[in-house]
């Protein structure tokens, strides 16, 4: 027996003990853990990489018209489910809880705006798109108290758990959780490529399929501009495709995303931790890959069927190191994009940037509480005043990070509809009706306090005191 079968052996003996997680969980678990002992970490062969032709990948002015008549848009949205993927906390931005209860804009959570936008289509067409959500063991119990707040409204909402799985310690390869860590610290949920194999186990997916469902459309809770597109539905529903990826072009902000390729003449996700340390330069050049994923998926559900019970579904693994208390530990994730490459007729839309809008720190809180948008029936609408077609680049000092801190900080919102760029570090504080324009940087001395005060208008200017206005 060599080394990485007595790991395996030991961690299967480990596992069988836990009685926190079904028997479902373990065998994935066991599974992924022994695809990884005998893989590794996946890297791609650049050699083979080739840019999507026009076939593989569609810009989305030229799909076809969407249906007008009701009718019709009603027969596609009876096919459909939306997904959000609501397993994050809101802890990056100093919240408790689920990320996707945090207030983004005139008093709406990112779920309320989510329910907002479906209840209104339910309602013009006569349809019924259900909502589902797949928590995790971190926002289960809490979305589930704040789900009966929509007990009377016009939208289905089912919900099911991603996976459990324990964290591996590094050292003897075995369950952080058999240290007598009995504590959420012990386990992690395995990434969100987990989502496949949840919809089978939790029987959801069968469910959907009984109500006549073809295709889901999955996003991440947090992205406010992933909404039901009828022009991208009605294309792969004519085409038969059984999975859509959409994509945006890509700026400096974005060079970290993962790209759409083709590769063995199919299209498929690559990620940064796939790619060879020495073309990492590369993956994150505009210049050659020009296009980014938004995380933003269109599936067949017979396919996903499919797939998860012929075990079809190999997604490359992430190792996602940590520590924890001292300890380093493992988590081996998989990400729900990399499926791409196992689905029939897959392709990719390059669709416009106002269908990515994620709040991943108060950065982009500033942006979405803006003037730059608006909010009607649930959609974060962009301000036609702004002329620039990208948003202005944000960079908001530690004394920001925090939702609470940030509120505190700001008495209303500045306008940024003609920002370019902001930059702001210190103990900085904005009071009411500030205008922002151009490029911007406001520095307070370390030990001082700056205010700025009600009305400012700064444009194109560096702030360092009260002296500078």
């Amino acid at each position: 027996m060599d080394i990485s079968d007595e790991k395996l052996e030991n961690l299967r003996s480990a596992v069988a003990t836990l009685d926190q997680i079904s028997d479902k969980e373990k065998s994935g678990f066991i599974n992924l853990v022994s695809r990884y002992l005998s893989v590794g970490a996946e890297q791609i062969d650049w050699s083979k990489i080739q840019t999507p032709t026009d076939e593989l990948l569609l810009p989305y002015e030229t799909l076809p018209p969407s249906p007008q008549d009701p009718e019709e848009i009603k027969k596609l949205l009876d096919k459909l489910v939306v997904l959000k993927l609501n397993g994050g906390l809101g802890t990056t931005m100093g919240c408790t809880g689920p990320k996707s209860v945090i207030e983004v804009r005139d008093g709406f959570t990112f779920l309320d705006l989510i329910v907002i936008q479906i209840e209104s289509l339910n309602k013009k067409y006569g349809c019924n798109v259900p909502l589902l959500l797949m928590n995790s063991f971190n926002t289960n119990e809490d979305t589930q108290k704040i789900l009966e707040k929509y007990a009377t409204t016009d939208i289905e909402i089912h919900t099911f758990n991603q996976s459990k799985y324990p964290r591996l310690v590094v050292d003897n390869f075995l369950p952080f959780s058999c240290k007598g860590r009995t504590g959420k610290d012990g386990w992690y949920p395995p990434g969100h490529g987990d989502v496949y194999q949840c919809l089978v186990n939790s029987g959801k997916l069968d469910m959907l399929l009984s109500m006549g469902k073809e295709y889901v459309f999955i996003a991440n809770s947090d992205n406010l501009g992933a909404t039901v597109d009828l022009q991208i539905l009605n294309n792969i529903i004519q085409n038969q495709n059984e999975v859509c990826v959409e994509v945006t072009p890509k700026t400096l902000a974005d060079v970290k995303g993962g790209t759409l390729i083709s590769y063995d003449g199919k299209i498929q996700l690559l990620e940064i931790a796939q790619v060879p340390d020495e073309h990492v330069s590369e993956f994150k050049s505009i210049e050659k890959f020009k296009i980014f994923n938004t995380n933003n998926l269109w599936l067949n559900l017979n396919s996903i069927k499919r797939l998860v019970e012929g075990n079809s579904l190999q997604m490359e693994i992430i190792p996602n190191p940590k520590e924890v208390d001292g300890v380093k530990v493992l988590q081996l994730e998989t990400a729900y994009g990399a499926a791409v490459k196992f689905f029939d007729n897959a392709i990719g839309i390059t669709v416009p940037r106002s269908r990515f809008l994620p709040v991943k720190a108060t950065s982009d809180f500033l942006l979405v509480q803006s003037d730059l948008y608006t909010v009607v029936d649930g959609y974060v609408i962009r301000n036609e005043a702004r002329v620039n077609p990208s948003n202005p680049s944000i960079d908001l000092g530690p004394e920001f990070k925090k939702v609470s801190d940030f509120l505190h900080r700001f008495k209303s919102i500045p306008s940024i509809v003609e920002l370019d760029s902001l930059k702001v570090s210190g103990d900085v504080w904005f009071r009411s009706e500030v205008v922002l324009k151009g490029k911007v940087s406001i520095t307070a001395k370390p030990g001082e306090i700056l205010e700025i005060p009600d009305g400012s208008v700064i444009d194109n200017k560096e702030i360092n005191g009260p002296e500078d206005f």
